[in-house]
């Protein structure tokens, strides 16, 4: 009976530690007093009464200690770094939501400038096949007339290749003209020093090519220049001034195809003693 009524107390333990006491005096006043209990009773009744007193005593302990308060300290901060976290996936997935979105929005933009590039590049295809194909250039006429910069040199450089030479260097100098802040001028001006050159007219390549030496230092053709200009001097006889183009192509700028013809040219010329 008195199990029973413990089992019921609530977990209040100031209350827990008054019905305890409560209930355990008096039992023990009865059990040790010999008051009308029956002597098995009394038995019986006995550790029962010590075992609530030992629990007693443990929760006092519990409750008078400091881990129950850490226990509690250390809830609250787990649950503080739980809320952190859970504020650190929502921002990640954000995050991560505006990053797609970007990504969208580049393809988007890098696609619809291939496009426009696509449509440019037919463009001047077209222009240029309609010079290649068309009447014969003036001087002083754009190889397309209204079209961009690109767009007339390439169709200078195409008049090259089809064998219209004299065509090809009025483009080219008409090219130079219109637009004398091109960064394709020094490629231009080399172009033409390659129609005399292969035209055969020997020193209005050299003229030209010296522009190129000149005019445009920083020129990626540079290098073929000094090589064109060591052959236009072969080709006309000067052998000292060829040998010094050749060799300057092949001094100063070792690593390029023009050094290697260069090399090739003056073995040419050591084998013919010239």
């Amino acid at each position: 009976m008195l199990l029973k009524v413990f089992s019921n107390v609530s977990l209040d333990l100031p209350v827990l530690k008054q019905r305890a006491n409560a209930l355990m005096i008096p039992a023990l006043a009865l059990a040790l007093a010999g008051i009308s209990l029956p002597a098995q009773a009394k038995k019986d009744l006995y550790p029962q009464v010590v075992s609530l007193e030992q629990r007693v005593s443990q929760l006092e302990r519990v409750v008078d200690s400091d881990s129950l308060v850490d226990i509690l300290t250390r809830l609250d901060q787990i649950q503080g770094e739980l809320a952190l976290l859970r504020n650190d996936v929502e921002t990640l997935q954000y995050e991560s939501q505006q990053n797609s979105q970007r990504q969208r929005d580049l393809y988007l933009d890098i696609d619809t400038r291939l496009q426009a590039v696509e449509a440019s590049t037919a463009e001047a295809t077209a222009a240029t096949a309609a010079i290649v194909s068309g009447a014969a250039l003036s001087a002083g006429q754009l190889p397309v007339p209204g079209g961009t910069a690109e767009e007339n040199y390439q169709a200078a450089f195409e008049l090259l290749k089809q064998g219209r030479y004299d065509e090809a260097i009025l483009g080219f100098q008409q090219f130079m003209a219109a637009y004398p802040q091109n960064e394709l001028r020094g490629n231009a001006q080399y172009w033409m020093g390659e129609t005399y050159y292969v035209t055969q007219r020997y020193e209005e390549a050299l003229e030209a090519f010296q522009v190129v030496l000149n005019d445009f230092p920083s020129s990626r053709k540079i290098p073929d220049a000094l090589l064109k200009i060591g052959f236009s001097f072969y080709e006309v006889k000067n052998y000292s001034q060829a040998r010094k183009a050749l060799n300057a192509a092949l001094n100063n700028y070792p690593e390029s195809t023009a050094a290697k013809l260069a090399a090739e040219r003056l073995a040419q010329m050591d084998q013919e003693g010239v």
